[in-house]
Formats: structure tokens, sequence, C-alpha cells
């Protein structure tokens, strides 16, 4: 695996497509677009950032070639729709965005972050344990019906 250098930006409107796109691309690969995903995604700037989340971005030069979000949930944050263009996963992307993530929660003094996914996506829970992730008990009233892990980093 290559690794390539890329700059990690905050949400802007003009990135709001980008946010759509890459997420629904591997959403409709894996599984579906379930009605939280689609509120979430279509609006973020409403349902993440109004709310005390956060939004990065992955460039390489000028192009947006990835995505994570940082969704205030009341009373802990969701690391959450994280996802790499095709063409530019397997460059550690995602370690990237997920290693910015947490240096900033650390910057905001959080005392964890949570996530939640699935067994069947393989790399990315590698990636979640790689980086100090351990799973937790899952809730029965989780917002996502895909999800059958829920994992933690305390920092």
């Amino acid at each position: 695996m290559t690794s390539i250098t890329i700059d990690i930006v905050p949400f802007e409107p003009q990135y709001a497509t980008h946010f759509y796109e890459l997420n629904v691309a591997w959403l409709k690969k894996y599984f579906y677009v379930e009605p939280y995903d689609e509120k979430i995604l279509s609006h973020p700037e409403t349902h993440i950032l109004k709310s005390g989340g956060f939004i990065f971005f992955a460039k390489s030069n000028a192009a947006i070639v990835g995505t994570v979000a940082l969704i205030n949930q009341d009373n802990f944050f969701e690391l959450s729709k994280m996802a790499v263009t095709p063409a530019y996963q397997g460059k550690k992307i995602g370690m990237q965005l997920l290693e910015h993530c947490i240096a900033f929660a650390r910057k905001q003094q959080w005392k964890s972050i949570t996530l939640y996914s699935h067994r069947s996506l393989v790399a990315a829970i590698s990636l979640y344990k790689k980086t100090g992730f351990k799973e937790v008990a899952l809730e029965a009233d989780v917002h996502y019906e895909r999800a059958d892990i829920k994992m933690r980093l305390d920092l």
C-alpha cells in the first residue's frame, strides 16, 4: 500500500455534493441508503454542523478524494460517514482521515469517539482496531439498521 500526501480541510458548502456522493457510493455498494443516511447526507449543514458536529475532506491537489464526519450525538461524538473514492482506496487516506479526527478530538478534550459499523466491512474494522478502537455493547435502538458492531476509542 502506498500512501499519498493529502490535505485535510474542513467543510465548505461547495463540498456538500462530494460528501453526499462519496457516502452514497459505498452505501449502495455494500448496503443501501437508509432514511437516516439520506437525511444526514442531504443536509449536512443542518444535521451535523449546526448541532456542533464537524466534517472534514481529504484533498489531493484540487480533487476531493475522501470525507469523514464527527456527529454530535449529545452525550458522545460519533465518527461517521467516512468514505474514500475508489480510485484512491488503498493509499492510506482512510487512516489519515481517522488520525486527523483523533487528533482533533484530543485537541477538543473529548473523552472518547464512538462509531457504528458492520462486521462485513473487514478493512474498516481493521483500521479502527489499529487506531485503538475497542468493541463495546451495541444498544438495541441504534440509528442505523445495518449496524452490528459499536466501537469506542477512549482518549
